[in-house]
């Protein structure tokens, strides 16, 4: 994977986490709010899943 490649899959993610704060700020607000509230160990889960997700995501489109 070249430097452009790289620049692009973060430029698509800086789209991905932006689209809902600027679609819908009160869901994002509260959901945000929510996200606080859980512990360390819920906290590693979900981004264990979600790199989890990406990592197949990433493999499947290969």
């Amino acid at each position: 994977m070249g430097a452009g490649e790289l620049v692009m899959a973060f430029g698509l993610m800086l789209i991905l986490e932006g689209l809902m704060p600027f679609a819908s700020p009160a869901m994002w607000r509260e959901a945000f709010r929510r996200a606080v509230e859980l512990r360390d160990g819920q906290l590693r889960f979900v981004g264990a899943a979600s790199m989890l997700a990406g990592l197949v995501l990433v493999l499947l489109a290969k």
